[in-house]
């Protein structure tokens, strides 16, 4: 597997460079935007892991960028506690956010999560139909009345919970418990709440009325099949 880091914290970089190394990954590291859109286009990467804050740019210009041509499972760095950049992330694009400083194993954990699931469903062999949206498991991809969706990898996962799961009322908790394969007590309803309104701006007539993904009070969400 083969994971892009941009990053440009030295002490950070020789830190995860010998874990992630250490873990059997092919590393590649671009310490600033310029470099790091040269080291993109060569191309090649299973997983991007991109810090906010470079010394010529901004990380949510790059993920803006990334996601014009792929949906490449992206995980932001970002200063402690930022809920403003965490939302942001998730919001243009990112598929998970660790905020600094972060513990190695939490990392890694997440890092193994990230691309277990987007392998995963790779591999699936199968379609489910409902509602005029497609999933083809065997492509990775989600169509709407014949149209391929520009999906985001953490998009098209909870796409994949909700119609597994038709007219099943799902809680926060479970459908994070999906998601992510790590300690609940590093993700929360915040992220969820994003992903649900970016990917029902996608799937939706009127994101507003939404009729496929339907809020069920003080209980979660279904898939109105």
């Amino acid at each position: 597997m083969n994971i892009l880091m941009i990053e440009d914290d030295l002490s950070l970089i020789r830190g995860l460079s010998f874990a992630l190394e250490k873990q059997g990954y092919a590393l590649t590291v671009a310490r600033t935007c310029e470099k790091a859109r040269e080291k993109w286009e060569q191309g090649g990467y299973d997983l991007v892991i991109l810090d906010v804050s470079l010394p010529d740019g901004n990380g949510f210009d790059l993920c803006r960028k990334i996601r014009e041509t792929s949906n490449v499972p992206l995980l932001f760095l970002t200063a402690a506690d930022e809920k403003t950049d965490m939302v942001m992330g998730l919001d243009i694009g990112g598929d998970d956010y660790m905020t600094k400083p972060f513990r190695l194993a939490v990392l890694l954990s997440r890092i193994h999560a990230l691309l277990r699931r987007s392998g995963g469903l790779r591999e699936a062999d199968a379609k489910i139909s409902a509602g005029g949206i497609v999933l083809n498991r065997l492509e990775g991809a989600a169509y709407r009345d014949g149209e391929r969706l520009a999906l985001t990898a953490g998009e098209y996962r909870l796409l994949c919970v909700f119609m597994e799961h038709p007219g099943i009322v799902l809680s926060p908790e479970q459908i994070l418990g999906k998601l992510w394969d790590c300690d609940e007590n590093y993700v929360d309803n915040n992220t969820l709440t994003v992903y649900i309104r970016r990917l029902r701006k996608k799937i939706e007539d009127d994101p507003g009325e939404p009729k496929r993904i339907v809020t069920v009070r003080r209980m979660g969400y279904k898939w109105n099949a």
